[in-house]
Formats: structure tokens, C-alpha cells, sequence
């Protein structure tokens, strides 16, 4: 069974160009959201074609786009060459990085298998500051087999509220069909706390 935990599963996928997840555009809470925010530290993580990051770095965002792909990162360097040198080719979950003042969801929490829900949530914990943000758009629904792999409310407020506190949860409309008009805009502080300070 194929893997989406593995770096050639979305190799595969990008080479012969099936990518269905792709083609949304930042929805307008984003953009009304940070726009109305100091320049920002935003990582993008699992960023695909980086379709996200030139608006941010319009806004004035310091913005870094990782993912394990090299096919993916090759798309989006040439889409955003101007950009490029923001792109970096690298495991999410391995890669030392700095803290940042907001990780930006993006169809990468629903890519990832479900065993994989707690170290996702753990590690971008451990890169957002205290007071940061994770922001994003999530897919909320019953999808167990995937990817797209769906999260319902409840599961992704138990996987998320040890580190954050939910401030806005919006329902968007239409963008890419394999979503299924199941994408919510939401915004989650991170708590002030360390990360030594908490254990389990």
C-alpha cells in the first residue's frame, strides 16, 4: 500500500503530474488576516507548488516553503522564481529550523497518515513562538481513506488544544474539487508556554 508519509509518493504523483490538490488560491480571511499583521516570520510546510507564498511575501512576510519533494520544489521554483531561494528541500519533521511566528496550513496535515497527527502537531508546536500562530486552512471531514486524509472538529481541536487555543474557524467556499467544499480557515494561538513544560 502506497505510503504518503514517504517523500516518492509525492515524487511520483508530481512527475507525472497528477495533483488534484492543487490550484487553490489563498481564500480572503487569509488574506484580510495577514495583511493585517506586522511582517511575520511563516513557514510553509509540505508547500507543494508554493501557490501561497508569493501573496505573503506581497504582504511584506518573511516566508520560508519546505517539503520532501524534489519535484514539487523544482514546480514551485519555477512558478515563483523570484522566490526561489525561499523554497527548501527538506524533511519537515527532520530539518532543524528556526521558531517562527506563524506555520501556515496548507494541505499538509491532510496529507500525512493518521498515525502521524500527534508529530505533526508536536513539531509545529515546537516552531511557532509562544503567543505565534498556526493559520491555515484545514479539511474538516469524514475521510478516513485518503489522501486527502479528513479530520472532524472535535479530533482536530483534541490533537491540537494541549498546545493552542482555537480563535477563528471560518467555513470557505469552493476551491479544488478533491476537497470537497470541506475547507475551513482557522487560526490557532499558540499557548504561553514551553515546551518543557508540558510532557506526555
Amino acid at each position: 500500500m502506497a505510503d504518503s508519509s514517504k517523500a516518492d509518493f509525492w515524487e511520483q504523483r508530481y512527475r507525472e503530474g497528477v495533483m488534484p490538490w492543487e490550484g487553490g488560491q489563498l481564500p480572503p480571511p487569509a488574506r484580510e488576516f495577514f495583511s493585517a499583521q506586522p511582517p511575520w516570520r511563516v513557514l510553509m510546510p509540505g508547500c507543494g507548488s508554493a501557490a501561497d507564498m508569493p501573496p505573503l511575501l506581497g504582504m511584506g512576510h518573511e516566508v520560508l516553503a519546505v517539503d520532501f519533494s524534489e519535484a514539487a520544489v523544482e514546480l514551485a521554483a519555477r512558478q515563483w522564481p523570484e522566490a526561489a531561494g525561499r523554497l527548501l528541500l527538506t524533511d519537515f519533521f527532520l530539518q532543524e529550523l528556526p521558531v517562527f511566528d506563524c506555520v501556515f496550513e496548507r494541505a499538509f496535515l491532510c496529507a500525512l497518515p493518521v498515525r502521524m497527527r500527534k508529530q505533526y502537531a508536536d513539531r509545529v508546536a515546537a516552531l511557532i513562538r509562544s503567543g505565534g500562530v498556526l493559520a491555515g486552512v484545514f479539511f474538516i471531514a469524514d475521510a478516513e481513506r485518503g489522501p486527502p486524509f479528513g479530520i472532524d472538529a472535535e479530533s482536530l481541536a483534541n490533537l491540537l488544544s494541549p498546545w493552542f487555543e482555537l480563535e477563528a474557524d471560518e467555513a470557505l467556499g469552493p476551491s479544488v474539487a478533491v476537497f470537497r467544499d470541506s475547507e475551513r480557515w482557522m487560526v490557532w494561538r499558540r499557548r504561553g508556554f514551553d515546551l518543557n513544560q508540558i510532557s506526555g
